[in-house]
């Protein structure tokens, strides 16, 4: 009689597997030893730019993330793709040189990958990293009287849409670009120096879905007060005019039950909260007593950072105005 695949694969049977299956996390971690662990991610996805080397360079900030988000550092990654067979090997090139390049900056080696053919391209990376077990950062890690920090601002779906139904700016495109391929290392180390414990990174499931991961798996709740939150310049004009992607409701109808606005926070506005980001920052619960000097770090390291609410004791999350 087989088990359930979450059995398989259990710390019970696995006791190095730290993070595996059963944790909603945002990598897989197996102890090596006392003093490391073994981060194991991948990501993949396909364009959210036109550019093929910025396509490349936020496919591969996006999966490096995934490791950051762990309070780990990714030393080996491995390409892998999808390409179209008559893609011009200009553009493949484009695209493996910006991965290749944003590794470099990460101190990473790209040391091979896998490529098929597909109809439309798709592009990421297979990602390993170490982490000391007992400075691990995790979804459960938050406590109640944690002060949350977002170290990127939102709205980077939002303006590839309107990217892609040719209502963007050029200088709103370029920003969340920049965005995009910002890596989390520096935030990363920032927050491990400074004990944190409970976090991920911000991308598909929007601010309110990663948080929700967090409050569910710290068995609290989240406080957001919105005039804190950040966004991207074009963020609110796009919204204005109902520019969401389809992801944005996607995430409204799964998680917004959970939610509780203030009325005052209006419809397009609440959506926001539900854009779904690619490559976007960590949200970080810091210890109360750490955050006078979470920030100063960040400031020193030009690593932005926005205090944007707390963990409360309760469930779901709350929106304030």
């Amino acid at each position: 009689m087989l088990r359930p695949i979450q059995g398989l694969f259990s710390s019970e049977d696995y006791p190095d597997l730290l993070v595996g299956i059963g944790q909603p996390d945002d990598a897989s971690v197996w102890r090596l030893d006392d003093e490391r662990a073994l981060v194991i991610t991948t990501d993949f996805f396909t364009p959210v730019v036109d550019n093929p080397y910025d396509y490349g360079a936020i496919a591969a900030a996006n999966a490096l993330s995934d490791v950051y988000a762990m309070g780990g550092a990714p030393f080996l990654a491995l390409n892998i793709a999808a390409l179209p067979p008559d893609l011009p090997t200009e553009i493949s090139a484009e695209i493996f040189r910006g991965g290749a390049e944003k590794a470099l900056e990460a101190g990473v080696v790209i040391a091979g990958g896998h490529t098929v053919q597909d109809k439309e391209p798709k592009y990421g990376l297979v990602v390993l990293g170490f982490v000391h077990p007992e400075r691990l950062i995790s979804k459960s890690g938050a406590r109640v009287g944690d002060i949350l920090v977002l170290t990127k601002p939102l709205g980077f779906g939002t303006v590839a849409t309107a990217l892609k139904s040719n209502l963007a700016d050029p200088e709103d495109v370029d920003e969340a670009v920049r965005w995009m391929k910002r890596l989390n290392k520096t935030a990363a180390q920032i927050a491990v120096a400074c004990g944190v414990r409970g976090g991920t990174d911000v991308t598909g499931f929007s601010l309110i879905g990663h948080a929700m991961e967090i409050a569910e798996a710290s068995e609290l709740g989240l406080r957001f007060d919105y005039k804190k939150i950040p966004f991207t310049s074009g963020a609110k004009k796009y919204a204005a005019d109902w520019v969401f992607p389809g992801g944005s409701f996607d995430n409204q109808a799964y998680y917004g039950k959970q939610v509780r606005f203030k009325p005052e926070i209006d419809e397009p506005s609440r959506i926001l909260l539900y854009d779904p980001q690619t490559s976007g920052g960590l949200l970080l619960a810091v210890p109360s007593e750490k955050i006078d000097d979470f920030l100063d770090q960040a400031a020193a390291q030009d690593q932005p950072a926005w205090v944007i609410g707390e963990a409360v004791a309760g469930q779901g999350i709350e929106i304030r105005s």
